[in-house]
């Protein structure tokens, strides 16, 4: 079983920034892709960004060169830094540990609010 656990969200205001984090137990991380979605009131969740085992990135064209995905194999740690917040990036984002089908984890999410 794998454990995630996300950090990092909290109030912004329009423009700023904020870096998640999100720590994985096991050892499974090296090997796995990771992921974060976002979902926000009366909406679906929908992929942000994610990078798979070897780094290579994956961003929404919504998110495209403001956040920035990365990993630390060392830490089994995964980040997200979000640079020019606006009120439409307000959700609750979720850190995603998936390796196959049966090996699929989400972690319990972190609210981002964006407001004045």
């Amino acid at each position: 079983q794998v454990q995630l656990v996300e950090s990092g969200g909290g109030l912004v205001q329009p423009g700023g920034s904020l870096r998640l984090s999100c720590a994985a137990s096991g050892s499974i991380f090296s090997i796995a892709a990771m992921g974060w979605y976002r979902q926000a009131p009366g909406k679906q969740r929908e992929l942000v960004a994610d990078i798979t085992r070897g780094g290579s990135t994956n961003y929404a064209d919504f998110v495209k060169g403001r956040f920035t995905i990365s990993r630390d194999n060392a830490k089994n740690t995964v980040y997200l830094q979000m640079n020019s917040l606006t009120p439409d990036d307000t959700a609750v984002y979720y850190c995603n540990l998936f390796y196959n089908r049966a090996t699929n984890f989400w972690g319990q999410g972190t609210q981002v609010t964006v407001s004045s």
